[in-house]
């Protein structure tokens, strides 16, 4: 399977037959995020909260499946489990509710943790269970800054760590930070000059690994 960043929290997944899973496609130009238009058409829409930079389902093209909420759901085949978690570390109060999505693809087990603005409680990690690969923000203001994401990767413990949700040059004025915070003092890190990584079950590194992907859009 391949994980493909776009920009912002908008990944394509696809899988070894090609179904193609969206997560969090953002409406152009909200808060600042100025990626280019979403074109590539998707199965499945996978959606963490209804912000606008987060939830344009309508932009995407094709007629896809949509995952949303909380709870357990089959869309092509694959199972799609969401988590309620919050987007702010007061349980919801100042940014409202997010869901944290695991599903499996080809064997290797993805977890998008949304806007998540917190770190996990006992009963939250259960449920998230054991990860391969973990799209999460990192950035601050809004969700988790660099050492909050660090304390969730520690208590998930995946293999693979893609952040995402940071500032980069489509999106200068979005008041959050790069990724290099939460780059520093890490030595397992491997920076990609593209937007596509494959992944496959079996074939994963044994040390946690922090894989920083360009933008595709």
């Amino acid at each position: 399977m391949k994980v493909k960043w776009l920009g912002h929290s908008a990944f394509i997944i696809t899988s070894d037959e090609g179904i193609k899973i969206l997560t969090d496609p953002y409406r152009l130009g909200m808060f600042g995020v100025n990626y280019d238009e979403i074109k590539e058409a998707a199965d499945i829409v996978v959606v963490t909260h209804e912000h606008p930079d987060h939830n344009n389902v309508k932009g995407v093209p094709g007629n896809p499946e949509v995952i949303k909420g909380a709870g357990t759901r089959q869309a092509k085949g694959i199972e799609f489990r969401g988590r309620a978690s919050f987007h702010d570390d007061s349980g919801g109060s100042q940014r409202g509710p997010n869901n944290i999505f695991c599903f499996t693809v080809n064997g290797v087990r993805l977890c998008h943790l949304g806007d998540l603005g917190h770190t996990l409680s006992d009963r939250q990690l259960a449920n998230i269970g054991e990860v391969d690969v973990l799209l999460t923000p990192m950035a601050g203001n809004f969700t988790l800054d660099a050492a909050g994401a660090h304390k969730v990767v520690d208590q998930i413990k995946p293999r693979v760590v893609i952040p995402m949700h940071y500032q980069t040059d489509k999106c200068p004025t979005f008041p959050v930070t790069d990724v290099e915070p939460f780059l520093a003092g890490k030595k397992n890190v491997k920076g990609l000059d593209t937007a596509e990584v494959e992944f496959k079950k079996g074939k994963l590194p044994s040390a946690t690994e922090i894989v920083v992907l360009k933008h595709a859009l």
